[in-house]
């Protein structure tokens, strides 16, 4: 993973569950098959209702009805981000959909575990509550080095912690792929 990372927020509030991120329904794909697993980004998000989803005037959608990638590559979410079912569908249709990281108030620590775990996303927090001070399609940028947050359209910089030893799992693709590469397991 570079040590900066630019795009788009994608803004969402409190409590959003692992059945908003991805609907039960859509969990019939191949998450092993190449071209099928594509289907898992075109449903991300596809279960947030749109007044609980924090969006300024509640009609920008994650995903454009054609396509299985967003525009949007960071999420900016409230507290207990990833609530709900233990499903590690839901941080692998976020990869799916070309998301790149979430920086959110706090995890539900299923969700976090199976973001890492998988090396599907890199989930960070911020030392403050975003979700009232970024709008959706604001541009940002993350410094992995520094750990701050930019918002590119009026500088304004906030801390964000440092996710410790996470990022050399993300980095190596998951929890058994970094094990591998270190040498713990054969």
């Amino acid at each position: 993973m570079d040590k900066i990372i630019e795009g788009k927020a994608y803004v969402l509030g409190n409590n959003v569950d692992t059945d908003q991120i991805i609907p039960a329904e859509h969990l019939v794909y191949s998450l092993d098959d190449v071209e099928e697993s594509k289907i898992y980004g075109h449903y991300a998000l596809s279960g947030v209702p749109v007044k609980e989803a924090g969006l300024p005037e509640g009609n920008i959608p994650f995903i454009e009805q054609i396509n299985n990638t967003s525009e949007f590559n960071i999420i900016i979410g409230g507290s207990n981000f990833g609530c709900g079912s233990s499903r590690e569908h839901a941080p692998f249709a976020l990869q799916k959909a070309g998301v790149k990281a979430i920086i959110a108030e706090s995890y539900a620590r299923i969700f976090y575990r199976n973001a890492v775990d998988g090396g599907f996303v890199l989930p960070l927090e911020a030392d403050e509550k975003l979700i009232n001070k970024i709008s959706t399609g604001t541009e940002l940028q993350i410094d992995l080095e520094n750990y701050t947050l930019t918002d590119l359209s009026n500088k304004s910089t906030f801390k964000l912690l440092s996710p410790g030893d996470v990022l050399p799992i993300i980095n190596a693709g998951g929890l058994f792929k970094f094990a591998r590469a270190s040498g713990l397991i054969a």
